[in-house]
């Protein structure tokens, strides 16, 4: 008798806990803690909402870049602006011992020293379409305070009537001085604004925040 009582109250609680485990859950599966708006702005889009609207195709950057400061500077401008890019490369491109001031008799020493040795050949110094761009940047290293002279061919062989122009330089140094105000005399057209310079360790960030600056409307 004692073994048919144990037996019934040994099924009775298989039976319990099985309806117990039947219910529902006590919790529910977690939700993801960062969904995304329906309507957010991808992150990796930049966002320019208090600095100047810029009109994609609209835009130019030229540049001439000697040792890659300058062009990191030019590439930041071109993706934030969506302006399109125009590299100035000399035909007789300089080397490394080209560019070393330090020495005497290097190239660039020699072209300083002789103003007629500074008409530097260019691969190319008009672009296609330029009556398309509203807005050129115009961007160079310092040499000895001014712009270095290979952007002076590009700057005389241009008619800039009607657009805007902005400079910009890369020094680690130097600050960028008259060479925009120069640069405007020798292009004698367009409506020239006063330029930037960056150092040689130029970040996106700087360049972000100048543009953001900028009052171009």
């Amino acid at each position: 008798m004692k073994k048919l009582t144990a037996l019934f109250l040994s099924l009775a609680m298989i039976l319990g806990l099985a309806a117990c485990n039947s219910g529902t859950p006590s919790s529910t599966p977690s939700v993801p803690s960062e969904v995304p708006a329906e309507n957010e702005t991808p992150s990796s889009q930049p966002e320019n909402s208090e600095g100047t609207e810029w009109e994609n195709g609209s835009t130019l950057v030229v540049y001439f870049s000697a040792t890659g400061n300058t062009e990191q500077a030019a590439d930041y401008i071109a993706d934030i602006t969506g302006g399109d890019l125009f590299q100035l490369e000399p035909t007789d491109p300089y080397t490394d011992d080209d560019l070393n001031w330090t020495v005497d008799g290097s190239r660039v020493n020699q072209e300083h020293d002789d103003e007629s040795l500074r008409d530097i050949e260019l691969v190319a110094d008009t672009v296609d379409n330029w009556d398309s761009y509203d807005t050129v940047f115009i961007g160079y290293p310092i040499w000895w305070g001014i712009a270095a002279w290979p952007v002076d061919g590009f700057v005389e062989a241009n008619d800039f009537t009607g657009k805007t122009v902005i400079p910009f330089c890369t020094s680690s140094s130097s600050g960028i001085g008259e060479s925009g105000e120069l640069l405007a005399e020798l292009a004698g057209t367009g409506d020239w604004q006063e330029g930037q310079r960056f150092s040689s360790n130029v970040s996106e960030a700087d360049v972000q925040e100048w543009l953001d600056s900028l009052n171009l409307s």
